[in-house]
């Protein structure tokens, strides 16, 4: 049993960190970057903003190191994670945690450590994050096909994790195009940036039907993996995301018929999958009201409710800039509300569970089954 005392970075209370830690630094760093763009710039908020933003990058600082010592200390369960069909898709959260701080940099990092020094860690952490995120899409697949045989029943939102990471790239990369010289290094990157919006797009549009089938014909998940649902949002929100900064940075980047284009593609795209983005909040909001009646309680999934909604934050303020509609300025600040108290909540039941030696702890032992009871007879 893992106890409060002990260190987080010790061998011994690192044997059961698993990569969905790296969901604390998304969740975390979502706030800041969700905030930055809100309508109403409220007097003080930018260096709050950068608080939490510098909050993500030591919980990034630091689960790098334990992980670090959970694969020197502990192989055989980093293996085992990996051979395990219910873990393994969490390694895409260690792409998606370093491309989120990094765009956090830009964004409001750079109040804290200057422009110059949040360009050269954007850069840093978003050439990591992507080669990361490329190998999660492809190498998660491959063990899921190869080693996991998984049953279509198993299907969970979970399994769209490798593939979204490379649509967080896709949505953070153009911060760092203008930092580049003029002509074919800045359009390059920009188009990079678009055919890892297509990579994660067709992907996630493949695997998605397989989440939503078992979602109908199974019935609903367990109670500890209802928040999952949430994930969903993650492609939805994070591609209309993106869709509005290729439109952002498109003018003199690339040949004007398409930087109009990109203008065009942020509104007829972002539109609707907003739509369906705002469908599917209802409906897992529903399901996780439901496994709250039947008594859910906090588990590490609970991360869920935080960077899927801050990608729709993000997406609705896209939709707001190039479309011009006050209609997309209200839901834009309301989901934002929703993320803030969903991050209050997972944080605190973190540090709850941290301090109480639970989260950290290895499963409990099997129960003994008991002696087959006999009758005496004459």
């Amino acid at each position: 049993m893992v106890t409060a005392a002990q260190p987080l970075a010790s061998p011994v209370s690192v044997r059961h960190l698993g990569p969905n830690w790296y969901a604390t630094v998304m969740g975390t760093a979502v706030v800041a970057t969700a905030g930055a763009a809100l309508p109403p710039h409220l007097p003080g908020l930018r260096p709050v903003l950068a608080g939490v933003w510098a909050l993500a990058f030591v919980l990034l600082l630091t689960l790098l190191g334990a992980r670090a010592a959970h694969w020197v200390h502990h192989r055989d369960q980093a293996r085992a994670h990996l051979l395990d069909p219910a873990t393994a898709p969490f390694y895409g959260c260690l792409a998606m945690a370093l491309l989120a701080v990094g765009g956090g940099a830009l964004t409001v990092g750079r109040d804290v450590i200057g422009v110059r020094a949040a360009v050269a860690l954007d850069a840093v952490l978003f050439s990591a994050g992507t080669a990361l995120g490329l190998a999660a899409a492809v190498a998660v697949p491959y063990l899921m096909a190869a080693r996991h045989r998984v049953e279509p029943g198993q299907a969970t939102p979970v399994w769209l994790l490798p593939l979204v990471a490379p649509m967080v790239s896709a949505a953070v990369g153009p911060l760092l195009v203008p930092h580049l010289p003029p002509g074919q290094p800045r359009e390059t990157l920009l188009l990079v940036c678009f055919a890892l919006f297509g990579l994660s797009l067709l992907a996630t549009l493949v695997m998605l039907p397989l989440v939503f089938g078992r979602l109908i014909t199974g019935g609903p998940l367990p109670l500890a993996l209802t928040p999952t649902l949430f994930l969903v949002l993650g492609p939805l929100g994070q591609s209309t995301t993106a869709v509005g900064a290729f439109a952002d940075t498109a003018p003199g980047v690339v040949p004007a018929p398409y930087s109009q284009g990109f203008g065009v593609l942020a509104v007829l795209y972002g539109v609707p999958v907003m739509g369906f983005a705002l469908l599917w909040f209802c409906l897992a909001t529903v399901h996780v009201l439901r496994a709250r009646r039947h008594g859910m309680r906090f588990a590490m999934t609970w991360w869920s409710f935080t960077f899927p909604v801050g990608t729709c934050v993000t997406g609705a303020e896209a939709l707001g800039r190039h479309t011009g509609l006050v209609a997309y300025e209200g839901p834009a600040v309301v989901l934002y509300a929703v993320l803030v108290v969903a991050w209050a909540t997972a944080a605190a039941g973190t540090v709850r569970g941290l301090l109480r030696g639970e989260l950290l702890a290895g499963p409990g032992p099997a129960p003994v089954a008991p002696r087959p009871a006999t009758a005496r007879t004459r």
